[in-house]
């Protein structure tokens, strides 16, 4: 399954590949190097440090190429007439006053300041496709129904 991206977050999980690749790769060999130096790797906590860190890099590594092997951009000229992923969503829960904003798309696209919302959620999927004032009825992960109004459709700066 492909995975929407924004052309700023593509950009910059590519860097962040090409880093880990590069960069990250020669820093975690020097630092099992120097810590092989230092004698028995039984007992040898900066080379289990280093190997831990080069698995979880490894990780990484393997997440986003997986991830940027089928993506596709998404771009918007102007604020869509219903919620798409890439767009920042104002959503207001039945008998609630308060309006919470969350950018619909994945985990990779988060911002300071601006919650994620997963187009694969119950929540994500209710509103994708849906315009300014649908009111959704969806299943919260405790079973129970929750409605909620979308308030605002706008591209997220």
């Amino acid at each position: 399954m492909a995975t929407e991206l924004s052309r700023e977050t593509h950009e910059r999980l590519t860097a962040e590949l090409e880093d880990l690749t590069t960069r990250g790769r020669v820093h975690i060999a020097r630092w099992i190097e120097r810590a092989r130096e230092l004698g028995d790797l039984r007992e040898n906590g900066d080379y289990h440090a280093a190997k831990d860190e080069q698995g979880k890099m490894e990780a990484r590594i393997r997440q986003l190429q997986a991830m940027l092997k089928e993506v596709v951009i998404t771009e918007h000229e102007a604020a869509p007439e219903a919620v798409v992923i890439g767009c920042k969503v104002g959503l207001r829960w039945v008998g609630d006053d308060d309006v919470e904003h969350y950018l619909v798309g994945s985990i990779e696209e988060r911002r300071d300041g601006v919650e994620i919302l997963s187009a694969s959620s119950t929540l994500g999927l209710a509103v994708l496709g849906k315009s300014i004032g649908t009111v959704v009825t969806y299943e919260a992960p405790n079973g129970s129904q929750l409605e909620v109004e979308i308030v605002e459709i706008s591209l997220h700066v």
